[in-house]
């Protein structure tokens, strides 16, 4: 591009194209036209200095004079026809080039401004680019994170509501363990097992006998499996001696319509 000068034209050697100088002729027409306006612009002069009347003291009449002044002169300038200063067709050319040529000059500086400006807007753009992906690659990353801890929350409750049932449950299946081991303790030191033979009467006991410790553990069983059916049949196996004691200690009661059934009492 060509060097920008601003207020004026380019010289020579600046890239823009220079036409040749004014001629002597039309030279000394344009000095003869310029001596001429100001000869005209001095008259003019004088005449306002001389037919200007003495300045108003008062501040609000000499700005109404002015708006007066002012608009009739408005006027004037409306009702003029523009007419050229110069009739000269090389004086017109020439100043038409060189207005030109300033015209280029201011808008080849603008076009340089705007290419810088654009340039700049460009440059932030791509870094508003840059920084609008790392921040999503970041919420990216931030969101997999939540998910895998959400993910890894889930596992661990599971994973630690089904350790805490199994514990129990251990210890529960530990603590009925140690029930049943203490209660046939319990039995087998205060209701031993059935003598085979009677000292007393020499009657003869079955040898099918179960032991109390193991009734009670039937009727233990029958109302944690069928609650809704809990009662026992009695057969040949159950010693009578041990089914009336546990009825006679309210441990166990009949059914109502069938005596050869027991169920384990209900303890509140």
């Amino acid at each position: 591009m060509a060097e920008v000068r601003p207020g004026g034209p380019p010289k020579e050697g600046s890239g823009w194209p220079t036409g040749p100088e004014l001629s002597e002729e039309a030279q000394s027409e344009l000095l003869r036209l310029c001596e001429q306006q100001f000869t005209k612009l001095e008259k003019l002069q004088n005449e306002i200095i001389l037919c200007e009347p003495d300045l108003c003291e008062d501040p609000q009449e000499q700005l109404v004079n002015r708006l007066m002044a002012t608009e009739a002169e408005l006027k004037q300038w409306l009702t003029m026809e523009p007419e050229l200063l110069v009739a000269n067709s090389e004086v017109l050319l020439k100043a038409g080039k060189e207005e030109m040529l300033k015209l280029c000059s201011e808008l080849e500086m603008i076009v340089s401004c705007s290419e810088a400006k654009r340039d700049k807007l460009r440059e932030t753009k791509e870094l508003e680019e840059k920084w609008l992906k790392e921040k999503k690659h970041v919420l990216a990353a931030a969101n997999d994170h939540v998910k895998q801890l959400q993910t890894e929350k889930e596992k661990l409750s599971e994973h630690s509501v089904l350790q805490d049932m199994k514990t129990k449950i251990q210890k529960m299946k530990v603590y009925q363990e140690r029930l049943m081991e203490s209660l046939g303790n319990v039995l087998e030191k205060h209701v031993p097992p059935p003598q085979k033979e009677s000292s007393s009467n020499k009657k003869k006991i079955p040898e099918d006998l179960i032991s109390l410790n193991e009734i009670l553990e039937l009727l233990m069983n029958k109302v944690l499996n069928t609650a809704h059916d809990p009662y026992v049949t009695i057969d040949s196996t159950f010693w009578p001696p041990y089914i009336e004691m546990l009825l006679r200690h309210g441990i166990a009661v009949r059914h109502q319509e069938n005596n050869f059934k027991i169920r384990l009492e209900t303890f509140c």
